[in-house]
């Protein structure tokens, strides 16, 4: 059975490969100090058989915007400076692509980023997507491109509640 939890000391990041250097160094060396120091917070997938071995993982964080930056249309519905959470990372092991992990730790990243919205207030889900491949990809969960940088993305708060209500 697949479970998402935090990561912890006895999760075995050493071994994780999802074949992208940036993202299999920051899970080794810096996720669980980040996480200590308050920076982030990261979730790995884990199969309950296998516990310690990591599946994928993805990073939130909390960032601000300029509201300037956003597309037009939704520039001016928000102050020039505001709120948001953001999908620092996210990867699978390349052992386990293509099975629709990416899928389940992203519902689950916006679930967080839903919860923290309800909590104290934000006005939208961020990531910077890593390439035109994983722009495609977060354009199937109602990402918008910026207006300037086609590779930074936000998800509208409302369109993020359609996104989890259809999940669910």
């Amino acid at each position: 059975m697949l479970r998402i939890e935090d990561l912890g000391k006895d999760h075995d990041r050493k071994h994780f490969d999802c074949g992208e250097p940036a993202l299999n160094t920051f899970l080794q060396t810096l996720a669980r100090q980040q996480q200590e120091k308050g920076i982030s917070k990261t979730f790995v997938l884990v199969d309950t058989a296998q516990p310690k071995i990591i599946l994928g993982f993805f990073s939130l964080t909390a960032c601000e915007v300029v509201a300037e930056d956003l597309p037009p249309a939704l520039a001016k519905k928000y102050p020039a400076r505001a709120p948001g959470a953001k999908l620092a990372r996210l990867a699978i092991d390349r052992s386990r692509q293509r099975r629709g992990y990416g899928q389940i730790l992203m519902i689950e990243a916006m679930k967080k980023a839903l919860l923290v919205a309800d909590n104290i207030g934000i006005i939208g889900f961020f990531v910077d997507a890593k390439g035109h491949a994983a722009r495609v990809y977060y354009e199937q969960f109602g990402f918008i491109s910026f207006r300037e940088r086609p590779l930074e993305m936000f998800l509208p708060l409302a369109t993020l509640r359609q996104v989890i209500e259809a999940a669910s």
